[in-house]
């Protein structure tokens, strides 16, 4: 088993990054590499699981806030290790556009729960700043 704080750092980028991915090829890669095949995701009562149940969460993600360019998701730079297999993060939306921009938009912690191999078996998102209302 790798040592967890080895390798936190470049788990959280790529984590972070994954719901900007624009390129879906590139994006199903990420969610292989990042989440076993068995991972889920907890969010907001609903459940993804498998590569395949993260790939349309992942995508339905970046379509509905990233691809429109309204939004970047980032992470508040407050990166916590417990143990060697888990991971707490604020995961964010910030504004990319407007006179807001940059300011938070939505923000959720987000547990990572990793398997031997450092890749995601489980994660668990809870909202912290829902979105404004429209």
């Amino acid at each position: 088993m790798q040592h967890i704080t080895t390798d936190v750092d470049r788990t959280v980028r790529r984590y972070v990054a994954v719901w900007s991915e624009p390129d879906a090829a590139a994006r199903r890669s990420a969610v292989a590499e990042l989440w076993t095949p068995d991972g889920v995701e907890f969010v907001e009562g609903a459940r993804f699981r498998g590569h395949d149940g993260l790939m349309d969460r992942v995508s339905e993600a970046y379509t509905l806030f990233v691809a429109s360019g309204d939004y970047h998701v980032t992470h508040d730079g407050h990166v916590t290790v417990h143990g060697d297999d888990m991971v707490v993060l604020t995961l964010q939306l910030t504004y990319a556009k407007g006179p807001r921009t940059g300011e938070v938009a939505w923000a959720a912690r987000a547990f990572l729960v990793l398997d031997g191999d450092g890749r995601i078996a489980r994660d668990y998102h809870l909202t912290v700043q829902p979105l404004p209302q429209a």
